[in-house]
């Protein structure tokens, strides 16, 4: 409780169990923060796995590690763990990973332009090094496996001999990580290369629009690398992803993809959205062959990606496909979803894959039978999943819920997703920002807190602004703590 205290951005709503789901996952990040000789690394499982790299790091949701651990007041964790992927053992192409975009969002919520000029080499590199394993360049795309993008035994993953194809997630990424060069480029006075880097970000956007949108499916699709470059036929959960870095244009023949995501036929289930669309002849929820399996299950992971993908939707296009309502209803799901029962018992629980009609979770229901009816060492041992690192939920409702968002020049803006009949009240708490103390708040009647209906921010002690109802609001200058009266 003491980490908890001295670090984390407090936060209440009228929905006490979303509230108690964000305190736990505050709670199992700390856990994963391991010291080293060399410094600290955020791990995704707590036991060590064979497949693990140094200090039971992995790449595949080290991204989601910054996203989350970015709000944490001890920036120590993340600056070496920043480290560590270049400098103290880290491999950071074992699986997909965009650490220029994940160091970037880090900068905007700490101000660290140091960490960035440090690391921005490495940053360069690592971009190059992705060109030269896994471009394609008479396709203009990049391709991966579905197992080192993290998402093994998926629908399209079965249509070539070892997983690979051009896949949006890896592309996305990728883009994601040209347009923060870019940018972190312009702000070291380094106009060529954030010329040159948003001419890469330019292509890879262009290639992705052009050859992975499926337009009889209307939907991202993977394409097999089989030698037939023909899409997979199914429409996958990671198809979203390039919303999460808003590489689709504003049009609604993009934006038609959401019509997907509420339909039980769909992506829509009571435990979890899936990772494959339900109509899907390929479509599966197994408890034979691998144990994580991503043609079906719901995975926290991917929830995450979605949600990301659909507060940018939602934010930044002009569509009628999908509402607040509808993040929100898919929000509440995921949060209701952080439980275990046994025993009669119910506790806070997050893990690997759920069954999306049950709640079960697969991986964690499989492995405590394993090997002789007990778990394997092979698999990673007792308890494997538990406490998983591999998603974020507390930067869903900081950056999304709630909707702080920081610009590169230390503004910032509140961009809701609360619709006001869903909450009378929230607040945000002791949220550090570049060294200073944001409070964020709302009450309905004005009785909650005491200071006023409407919505409104605190910097350092003093009021800055506010708007009557659940509205966008946007913050451009920071008073001083020492103004004088």
């Amino acid at each position: 409780m003491e980490f908890l205290s001295a670090n984390i951005p407090l936060f209440e709503c009228p929905d006490k169990q979303i509230e108690e789901t964000y305190y736990f996952r505050w709670w199992t990040y700390r856990k994963h923060i391991k010291k080293t000789d060399t410094g600290f690394v955020i791990t995704e499982f707590l036991p060590g796995v064979p497949w693990a790299g140094k200090y039971n790091a992995i790449s595949c949701a080290a991204a989601f590690h910054f996203n989350e651990g970015r709000w944490l007041r001890n920036q120590e964790y993340l600056d070496s763990y920043a480290y560590y992927w270049f400098h103290a053992g880290g491999s950071p192409r074992s699986y997909s990973f965009w650490p220029a975009r994940s160091l970037f969002d880090f900068f905007l919520a700490t101000g660290n332009r140091q960490l960035l000029q440090d690391l921005y080499p490495d940053l360069e590199a690592n971009f190059r090094a992705w060109e030269n394993e896994k471009y394609e360049g008479r396709e203009g795309l990049f391709r991966q496996i579905d197992g080192e993008d993290g998402m093994e035994v998926s629908v399209s993953g079965t249509l070539s001999e070892d997983g690979s194809g051009y896949r949006s997630t890896i592309n996305s990424y990728m883009y994601a990580e040209a347009e923060s060069l870019a940018e972190i480029s312009r702000m070291l006075n380094e106009g060529d290369k954030s010329k040159y880097y948003s001419k890469k970000a330019k292509q890879i956007k262009s290639s992705i629009l052009e050859k992975l949108w499926n337009e009889e499916d209307t939907f991202f699709e993977v394409i097999p690398k089989n030698g037939e470059m023909l899409f997979s036929g199914t429409r996958e959960l990671h198809g979203y992803t390039p919303w999460a870095f808003c590489i689709p244009d504003d049009q609604e023949r993009y934006s038609a993809a959401w019509k997907q995501i509420m339909l039980e036929d769909g992506f829509f289930a009571r435990y979890g959205l899936t990772t494959a669309e339900q109509r899907s002849p390929d479509f599966t929820i197994s408890y034979e062959g691998h144990e994580c399996q991503w043609n079906g299950p719901s995975w926290p992971y991917a929830t995450s990606m979605t949600l990301v993908a659909m507060s940018n939707l939602l934010n930044d296009y002009h569509q009628d496909f999908v509402s607040k309502a509808d993040f929100f209803k898919l929000f509440e799901i995921y949060s209701r979803s952080h439980r275990l029962t046994e025993n009669g018992k119910t506790v806070n629980w997050i893990d690997e894959n759920l069954n999306p009609y049950t709640g079960d979770w697969i991986a964690r229901t499989r492995l405590k039978t394993w090997k002789d009816n007990s778990w394997s060492d092979e698999k990673g041992g007792v308890e494997r999943g538990k406490d998983y690192n591999h998603s974020v939920f507390c930067d869903l409702i900081i950056s999304h819920l709630i909707g702080f968002k920081p610009h590169p020049d230390g503004s910032f803006e509140i961009k809701p997703l609360i619709a006001s009949e869903k909450w009378d009240y929230f607040c945000l708490d002791n949220l550090h920002f570049r060294g200073h103390i944001i409070t964020v708040l709302y009450d309905k009647t004005g009785k909650r807190y005491k200071e006023g209906k409407g919505l409104r921010v605190w910097i350092d002690g003093q009021e800055a602004s506010s708007v009557p109802g659940i509205r966008d609001l946007k913050i451009t200058a920071i008073p001083s703590l020492h103004a004088p009266d």
